[in-house]
This record gives structure tokens, C-alpha cells and sequence, in this order.
């Protein structure tokens, strides 16, 4: 077959088609699973979107030293799906392969508009009372039934993450040149976020989030710090995993100790119940440190909170952890850069997932600041490997 088509700018171009058209089937589906829509072929629409990226990644122009460094992460990537039976690893890495060449600030303009459009798609068919329910009433673990507005998204944190996506999403895109103006709406909108679901993690997380958004668009300088990205990287990953694997391990004495007076117990209110639950919610005490395993296996199916938790019993302890070491790379890379806005995204996406899992998921699109690290790496990858090798 003739693919003297396929060389120089044609080859970028249909390299990125590509891309586009795995990345907004990723966004549409990520989008469909917010809502009450069933999606029982969703493997399948994974599949296709991996071998989409995939095609991409070979059609690539690529050295030879770029090609082993290629070959090296699907190696292990599906070393990891082979072992554990999921191919998340497996299809992110293609995906981040796949996204070197990007333009960046379209493919964020594009992720974010697709994404508001949907959700609030979503809320209208709930609004009119099409598709999904307004309310949900339940017991979201207060000890007492409650009506929280879920607006279409089946559970009231599912709507509250939504907004905090978008909110990180226009946050990379506009905080850097926004006046207090915006700034000051997304506050009120947090707060109009916090009395309709009830969630206190996504009005502090927002709060803390545009804080120190406001801090880095009206104190430029900090963007040259190099103490902020240390501080960056002690926050999130080191401090967040820390937590995260002492959780993991201090969950088995919850009912040991009197729930009175003991501090444990305090936290665990804090925290929902979550911190108990990985060791007492099942009989296996599935996401408890005991059961977590170098690369996880098949069995390590239970879905619970507590976001760096699932990422080590879902994965293993040797992926999660090069998940670590990747997120301190990219703040170095961010670093390098100057690139403060990013490094928002970061802290503020590790500090959640410690208390929720809604990044830590097969969906691809919901992973905000994936393209960016992906192009970052890409980037580093090209020079290192590639141009300059």
C-alpha cells in the first residue's frame, strides 16, 4: 500500500484527526456516564478508542531512540492488563502517546465547551423532567435521609465534580488573564454549588482552588518560585500518597477504638466513613493496605472512595508508584516552564483525590489535565529522544 501521502504535514494532520476523534468520543462517553444513561457496550467504545490512538502513535513520526522509549511504556503498560485485567494503563499511556503534537490550548478550549455543553444538557433534560431525576434522596452518610439536587447527574457528587472539572478547566484557560470579576462568580457559584448537593469537599477543594488561583494570577512573580514547586510536589504527590497508604493501613482499627474520645474516630466523621470503610465495607476488606498487591490482580474489583487508595488496589503498588514519580516529574517540567497553571491543576486534583475517586477511573475524559501532561511528556520525550538526541 502506497503511504507516500502520509509524509510531512499530512502526516501530522491525519496523525491529530486521529487524536480529535478518539478525544471526543473519550468526552462523550465520559459525559453519557455522568447522566442516567446505561452504557453497557462502553468496553467496546474503549477498545476502538485505543486502537484509534494507537494507529496514531504508529503513524507518528518517531527516532529510533523514541521508538524503544514507546515500546518500553506499552510493554509495560500491557504487562499491567495482562496481570490485573484492566487496560486502563494500557489505553491512557497510548492516549498520552498519541497526544505529542496537540495544539494545546485548543484541545483544553475543546474539552472544556464539550464538557459544559453536555453537562448542562444533562441538567435541562432532568430540568424538564425528560432524563434523570432532580433530587436524590438518600442517607449520604450523616446518619440521617436527606434531599440533596443531583439535576440530572443520578448523585449529587457526580454534579458537584462535574462543576469543579469545568472550574479547573477555565481555570488553566482564562485564570491568568481574568479580573476579580470572574473570580468573584465562581465563588458565589461554589457556594450556590454547596447548598443545593450538600458536598463539603467540592465547596472546600473550589474554594481552596480559586484562592490559590487568585494568589498566582494577581502575584505573577510566584510563577518563577522554584520553593512553590517543591512545596507543589510535597503537597501532591508525596504528602497526598502518605496519607493515603497510613489510611489504607490504620483503617483496620476503627473498631478497636472508643468512638467517644478517640481522635481516629473524629477523622473518620470527617472523612464520611471513608477512612473505615476500606477495611469493614466487605468481608475481603478490599482497599485496606493488606490487600494491595505489587501489580493488583483480577480480583481487585471493589469501587469505594478515597481516590490514591483505588489508584494503588486497582493498579499495584509498582504502577501507582510510577504514577507518583510521573506527577513530580511534571511539576518539574512545569517548573522548567514557569508554568504555574498547571501545577494549580495538580495540587488541586491531589488534594481531592485523596477524598474522592472521580479522577481515579477508565474514563479518559474526565482526567482534566491529562493532554496537558501528555503534550509535556510528549514534548520531553522528542527532545530527549528524538531532535537532540
Amino acid at each position: 500500500m502506497n503511504l507516500r501521502f502520509l509524509q510531512g504535514e499530512n502526516r501530522k494532520k491525519t496523525v491529530n484527526i486521529l487524536f480529535y476523534v478518539a478525544f471526543a468520543i473519550e468526552l462523550l462517553f465520559m459525559v453519557l456516564e455522568k447522566s442516567e444513561i446505561p452504557l453497557p457496550f462502553i468496553s467496546h467504545v474503549f477498545r476502538g478508542t485505543f486502537f484509534i490512538a494507537l494507529l496514531a502513535v504508529l503513524l507518528m513520526e518517531h527516532t529510533r531512540k523514541e521508538w524503544i522509549f514507546v515500546a518500553i511504556i506499552l510493554a509495560f503498560s500491557f504487562v499491567c492488563y495482562r496481570l490485573n485485567g484492566r487496560n486502563d494503563i494500557l489505553r491512557f499511556a497510548t492516549f498520552m502517546l498519541a497526544a505529542r503534537d496537540i495544539d494545546l490550548e485548543k484541545t483544553v478550549r475543546f474539552s472544556f465547551f464539550f464538557s459544559a455543553a453536555g453537562f448542562l444538557l444533562i441538567a435541562l433534560l432532568a430540568a424538564f423532567g425528560i432524563l434523570g431525576d432532580v433530587y436524590t434522596v438518600a442517607d449520604f452518610g450523616r446518619g440521617s435521609v436527606e434531599a440533596r439536587f443531583s439535576i440530572g447527574f443520578g448523585h449529587p457528587n457526580t454534579f458537584g465534580s462535574s462543576l469543579y472539572a469545568l472550574l479547573l478547566l477555565w481555570i488553566w484557560l482564562y485564570g491568568k488573564k481574568a479580573n476579580i470579576i470572574p473570580y468573584i462568580c465562581l465563588i458565589i457559584a461554589s457556594l450556590v454549588t454547596y447548598k443545593l448537593t450538600g458536598t463539603r469537599t467540592a465547596l472546600i477543594i473550589n474554594m481552596f482552588t480559586i484562592i490559590i488561583a487568585l494568589v498566582a494570577r494577581f502575584l505573577p512573580e510566584i510563577s518563577g518560585k522554584k520553593i512553590v514547586y517543591i512545596l507543589s510536589g510535597l503537597v501532591t504527590p508525596i504528602m497526598c500518597t502518605a496519607f493515603s497508604v497510613w489510611a489504607a493501613w490504620i483503617s483496620v482499627m476503627y473498631w478497636r477504638v472508643d468512638h467517644e474520645t478517640h481522635w481516629l474516630y473524629r477523622l473518620d466523621r470527617l472523612f464520611n466513613g471513608r477512612i473505615a470503610n476500606l477495611y469493614y465495607n466487605t468481608e475481603a476488606h478490599e482497599g485496606a493496605l493488606e490487600t494491595w498487591t505489587l501489580f493488583s490482580n483480577r480480583a481487585s474489583q471493589e469501587i469505594f472512595d478515597m481516590g490514591w487508595v483505588r489508584l494503588f488496589y486497582w493498579y499495584g503498588i509498582i504502577p501507582a508508584s510510577i504514577v507518583v514519580l510521573l506527577i513530580i516529574a511534571a511539576i518539574y517540567l512545569c517548573y522548567q516552564k514557569r508554568d504555574i497553571w498547571t501545577v494549580i491543576l495538580i495540587v488541586s486534583l491531589g488534594i481531592y483525590t485523596v477524598i474522592e475517586a472521580t479522577f481515579v477511573s477508565r474514563y479518559i475524559g474526565r482526567v482534566v489535565v491529562l493532554p496537558i501532561l501528555a503534550v509535556y511528556f510528549g514534548e520531553f520525550l522528542h527532545n530527549y529522544g528524538g531532535k537532540n538526541a
